[in-house]
């Protein structure tokens, strides 16, 4: 268990809060076994019919902890854990985004299937920056969503989007201000679980191509896992550390 994750199920509505915010709720590998554990479970969990995920403070989430990431955690790696639940998860996904939604906090959105937005929100996917590659599936859904072109610029020059671009795009639902953000979340999660549940799954399920989204995700962590100790990537992390810009012009 980790004490940064909030979990509350109230009425149907299983609720999982990023609780870090000193460190833009960047997530941990305990983090990321709690949220996998909290989403495994609730498709067998009869009391929930919809789940809101959100973060704490001024940013949804800073993406993952790079420190806990580059240092090899022992056990196992909870994030693979998590990608698949966000893409098997049988019953709805409501996300309240506000501030810097960074990698997976980008990524994780294109399995959410409401999304509302707080006025400041922006989308960050700045894998190339770090010398690795799109997870979640995201290289195939974004794309999907939004266009080569825009997505290649999220992905290859970490070009951030803001919140009306992103509800423009189609990425999300709603605008609400800051203040409203949670609220907004809540009501719509509230909406869903008064719906039939079992003609919600089964449109979810129709409108998913789940097995195509697995095989790319196995296909990008394979891919991602030799780039994460590849030499650019030792120089994204140690730049990072040192809080200097990366030379990846050393390499050939």
């Amino acid at each position: 268990m980790s004490d940064h994750i909030k979990i509350t199920k109230i009425d149907g509505v299983l609720t999982l809060v990023m609780n870090r915010p000193d460190k833009m709720n960047a997530l941990t590998n305990a983090m990321y076994g709690v949220l996998a554990d909290a989403l495994e479970g609730s498709d067998q969990d009869s009391e929930v019919r919809a789940i809101v995920i959100r973060g704490e403070g001024a940013s949804f989430t800073g993406g993952n902890d790079v420190g806990d990431f580059a240092s090899g955690v022992a056990g196992p790696r909870h994030v693979t854990r998590f990608i698949r639940a966000l893409a098997t998860i049988a019953k709805p996904l409501v996300a309240a985004v506000q501030g810097k939604a960074v990698g997976i906090g980008t990524t994780m959105l294109l399995h959410c299937d409401l999304v509302v937005l707080a006025e400041d929100a922006e989308l960050i996917a700045p894998f190339v920056n770090l010398a690795l590659v799109p997870e979640a599936a995201s290289s195939l859904l974004l794309p999907a969503r939004i266009g080569h072109a825009r997505a290649f610029s999220m992905f290859a020059l970490g070009e951030r989007v803001g919140a009306q671009d992103a509800l423009a795009w189609g990425l999300a639902n709603k605008v609400v201000a800051n203040a409203d953000l949670a609220a907004a979340a809540e009501a719509l999660a509230r909406r869903l679980a008064r719906q039939p549940l079992g003609a919600l799954i089964a449109t979810k399920r129709l409108m998913r191509a789940t097995g195509a989204i697995t095989q790319r995700m196995d296909a990008e962590s394979e891919e991602f896992a030799a780039r994460l100790t590849s030499p650019e990537a030792q120089e994204a992390f140690l730049a990072f550390a040192q809080r200097r810009q990366p030379d990846f012009l050393q390499f050939a």
